[in-house]
Parts: C-alpha cells; sequence; structure tokens
C-alpha cells in the first residue's frame, strides 16, 4: 500500500474544515503522515510531529510542511510556546500531554482527537488499560476548557472493528480586556 493511498480519517475530514482558512495545524503523532497529508492538500500549513520521521521523509523541505522528530513521551515539549489554529491527533494516547494541547491551541483554535477507548480490547489492539480512553475521558479533560462541537464514543465497523472516542472542540477567543 502507498503511503498517499492511506485515506484520512473520517472525523478528521469532517471537521477539519472548522479550522481557520490557510491555518497552521499540529498533526501530533503523525506515524506515517496521512492527515498532514491531508491537511496539506486542504491548503493549511502542517507541523507534523512523531518519534519516527520516516514515513513522512519525502514531505522534509516541503513549504507547507513542517518535520519535528521527537520523543513525545520521554522528551519535553517539542514546540515550546506555539500556538496552533488546529490540532489532529489520531490514534494516539499520552495523557500528560493533554493539558498541551489546549495551551497550544490558539484563540479559536480547533481540536479534532479521536482514538480507542476502554472495550477496544475485545477487537484488537491497543488492549492495554493505561492506552484506552475512559468513558467520557475526552469530555473530562477538554469540556470545561474547550466549546465541545462534536463528540462520540462507540463501536465502529470502518476502518475495523474498534470501540472509539472523539471530540471536535474549540477555544474561545482571547479576550481582549486582559
Amino acid at each position: 500500500m502507498s503511503r498517499a493511498s492511506n485515506a484520512p480519517s473520517a472525523w478528521v475530514e469532517r471537521h477539519a474544515r472548522r479550522v481557520r482558512s490557510a491555518g497552521k495545524v499540529l498533526d501530533l503523532a503523525c506515524g506515517a503522515g496521512r492527515h498532514t497529508r491531508y491537511l496539506r492538500k486542504l491548503g493549511f500549513q502542517v507541523v507534523a510531529v512523531d518519534l519516527d520521521v520516516s514515513g513522512i521523509d519525502d514531505l522534509i523541505g516541503d513549504s507547507r510542511v513542517e518535520v519535528v522528530q521527537a520523543d513525545l513521551e520521554a522528551g519535553p515539549w517539542p514546540l515550546g510556546y506555539r500556538e496552533f489554529d488546529g490540532i489532529v491527533v489520531t490514534n494516539y494516547l499520552h495523557r500528560p500531554l493533554l493539558p498541551k494541547l489546549v495551551d497550544a491551541l490558539a484563540p479559536e483554535g480547533v481540536l479534532i482527537y479521536e482514538t480507542f477507548a476502554v472495550g477496544n480490547e475485545k477487537y484488537g489492539r491497543p488492549r492495554n488499560p493505561h492506552c484506552l480512553l475512559k468513558q467520557g475521558e475526552l469530555l473530562e479533560t477538554f469540556g470545561e476548557q474547550l466549546e465541545v462541537l462534536d463528540y462520540v464514543h462507540g463501536f465502529d465497523e470502518h476502518p475495523s472493528p474498534a470501540i472509539r472516542q472523539r471530540i471536535c472542540a474549540k477555544k474561545s477567543a482571547a479576550s481582549e480586556d486582559a
């Protein structure tokens, strides 16, 4: 299977257009870059971060993509105080990073997050409870800080049978009075 044939998640496709047009989007734990490529095609500037960036080596030097190789779980947050108009995270969970995502969203920035949840162990990997979201965990984590635009938790048939949890949420505009 070629890299280009790896279709973006339907959740990302559904919500990517909520991100400010031509904005800067973070693809966290980008893997082989299916969302980096999709977001780039939509006209976004994309910062693609992962420990192993070999899946996106063809994008190194692309003017619309910044590739950052970083260990998200053992090293410091690799993006400093940078802010993004959108953040996309799929099939990845490292709870200590969740507060960083809110901080990294620009005012009116959109978070698009989906990963596996408890119950997925019946269908395949991941099975480790530390790698599975608890019922309502994304709502609890982001619901008080961001405006929830869409949320789903449950069984999915496609792309393969799994229990997934998804959220699309938006950061409020910065206060002008501060």
